[in-house]
């Protein structure tokens, strides 16, 4: 829960003054909470928005929730579906991520199904089968449409321990091989993703960008990772 409207206004601000035209090769996508949508849309589209939750009910009696519906007509093409916060807080499982990834179908969103290991997993040597079984969500998802997947390690999050490009590719090549199906596959790396590695973990992580967190609230901060990312 970061950015008011006000906040976002501004931040919108800023990072447009420093992109500029944009930059070449890299997309840019930010996922402000649901009340400063608005407030952080470029006029230019320089950037497109993503939303950080979406309800797993089309509509109806559900206070609070927010729908697919109501997302895209605030200007979102994309929205996170599983991510580790919503895994761990809420205790969102498989059956309910897969009727979000069906509501936003509906919509025409892009998800972006966030997947990844604890350093309880990891430490067990389970990192393997819990990218496996997060992945079976998608199946019932249809291999045509435009899909990203995040891989964000919970131990990596927020923590300063960022994965190695290492243990980035090898969840991006597992990752690859069970969604070999899809054709409009984009991966993602998230954890503790700085302007420092973000450079090395494009060239040998096996990803295509990064979903970035505590790094992203500062405009500058964004704008050197992307920077250096594309670069």
């Amino acid at each position: 829960m970061n950015m008011t409207r006000a906040q976002a206004r501004t931040y919108a601000q800023e990072l447009g003054a420093k992109i500029g035209d944009g930059i070449p090769g890299c997309e840019l996508v930010l996922a402000p909470p649901f009340t400063a949508l608005d407030a952080a849309q470029d006029p230019r589209s320089r950037w497109a928005l993503a939303a950080q939750n979406l309800s797993e009910h089309g509509s109806g009696a559900f206070t609070g929730e927010v729908s697919a519906a109501m997302i895209a007509e605030a200007g979102c093409r994309y929205v996170l579906v599983g991510h580790s916060e919503r895994r761990s807080l809420f205790g969102e499982d498989g059956p309910v991520l897969a009727r979000k990834l069906a509501r936003a179908r509906e919509r025409g969103l892009v998800p972006i199904y966030c997947v990844g290991e604890t350093e309880a997993e990891r430490e067990a040597g389970r990192t393997q089968a819990t990218l496996a079984r997060q992945a079976e969500t998608l199946e019932d998802d249809p291999a045509g449409t435009p899909l990203v997947v995040a891989y964000e390690p919970v131990w990596a999050i927020g923590t300063g321990r960022a994965a190695t490009p290492e243990d980035s590719a090898s969840a991006a090549a597992q990752l690859a091989e069970l969604l070999s199906s899809r054709r409009e596959l984009r991966l993602l790396y998230g954890g503790s993703v700085n302007a420092g590695n973000a450079g090395e973990l494009l060239r040998l992580g096996g990803v295509h960008g990064f979903l970035i967190g505590g790094a992203s609230l500062d405009p500058a901060a964004f704008f050197q990772i992307a920077r250096s990312g594309a670069a």
